[in-house]
């Protein structure tokens, strides 16, 4: 495949092997990487000669519907021996985890460069080698967040198309600055999509998304299926309920997820130094459409700094659409907070009834 793919499950792999596979990519160096990660990788490759600059998020905002990434030292990393910038990600997040090597090579996904990303969460990450306008179109994302030191006001990058070997063709999207013309991008293909569409996102929040997936899941246009991180979109009904703007998604989340196949991974509730063993992985398949990169198909994706790669190409559509299927059957039918008081009240309702049964 033109695109190279490692999909990481819940317990499915050492963290070694995934540690060994990052030090391949980043040892392969000669002249750059720039990244928005950290990895004591990078050490290496700035000790061989290779340039190094280090992204990373700092001021974690208030509350958000999903946990916050994992803490960073700014102490630590400031003492590093390469290049870094700090970026302010208030009220949004920088949610990038991305690497360029040599101006040529990308390697990017949902995965954190962490232990419990490596061994405990669903992640994926996608390398696509030797194509230099889609790096090129990635340093100009850097580049972005490294001179403005924000998130505001990056992620301006055009989603120009990349031609690929094969045939195949990718398209970088990057958030802010495309967050509500990319969720419109997905809802388009979603709402084509006539014989497969595969979901795996810890919540799905993005309006345009929810209007469109509402309307196949009910005329039941194709095979709809996926998976969710249960605990996180318990979160969000909650929080959906009590603020009041955002209600009217409840019913559409709802329809989605029971009428469409959907499983619900019960993930451990976030608390700091806790396990963090949630359903990560941030793929859509529609048809023959991939869409995989850091970003969670919701409201508060469209702000944060993220990218996602539109891949067009019906090998890794089968790859991924094949991922989110393992991942589905070994969790749970997911069960919305709304779904379950109704199904209690429906319960409470049948024992009145029938106090002897």
């Amino acid at each position: 495949m033109p695109v190279e793919l490692t999909t990481l499950t819940d317990g499915g792999q050492p963290a070694g092997r995934v540690a060994a596979e990052i030090a391949t990519f980043v040892s392969a160096a000669r002249e750059s990487l720039e990244g928005a990660l950290v990895l004591a990788s990078l050490l290496g490759a700035q000790q061989r000669g290779v340039r190094v600059r280090l992204l990373y998020n700092v001021d974690h905002p208030g509350p958000i519907p999903v946990p916050p990434p994992p803490e960073t030292r700014p102490e630590a990393i400031e003492a590093l021996p390469v290049e870094t910038r700090g970026i302010a990600g208030i009220p949004d997040l920088m949610h990038h985890k991305f690497c360029v090597r040599d101006g040529r090579d990308v390697w990017t996904g949902s995965m954190n460069w962490t232990e419990d990303s490596w061994t405990r969460q669903e992640n994926v990450v996608v390398r696509v080698l030797g194509a230099e306008r889609l790096a090129f179109a990635f340093l100009l994302a850097f580049e972005e967040l490294w001179e403005r030191g924000t998130v505001e006001h990056t992620g301006t990058v055009e989603p120009r198309p990349v031609a690929l070997d094969g045939g195949a063709s990718v398209r970088p999207w990057f958030t802010p600055g495309h967050g509500d013309a990319l969720s419109h991008r997905v809802a388009k293909h979603l709402g084509r999509a006539r014989r497969r569409i595969r979901i795996a996102s810890p919540v799905l929040t993005a309006g345009p998304i929810l209007g469109t997936l509402v309307e196949v899941v009910n005329e039941r246009r194709c095979d709809v299926a996926g998976v969710v991180d249960d605990t996180q979109s318990d979160d969000v009904f909650r929080q959906w309920a009590r603020n009041g703007v955002s209600a009217w998604k409840i019913p559409l989340l709802d329809t989605i997820v029971t009428v469409g196949a959907f499983s619900g991974k019960p993930s451990t509730p976030w608390s700091p130094g806790g396990v963090q063993d949630f359903m990560h992985a941030k793929v859509v398949v529609a048809d023959d459409v991939s869409f995989v990169g850091s970003f969670n198909f919701s409201r508060s994706g469209e702000r944060n700094a993220e990218n996602v790669l539109e891949i067009e190409d019906p090998a890794t559509a089968d790859a991924l659409a094949g991922y989110v299927d393992d991942v589905r059957t070994r969790y749970p039918r997911a069960t919305p907070p709304a779904a379950r008081a109704v199904a209690g009240h429906a319960g409470l309702r049948s024992v009145r009834k029938n106090p002897g049964a």
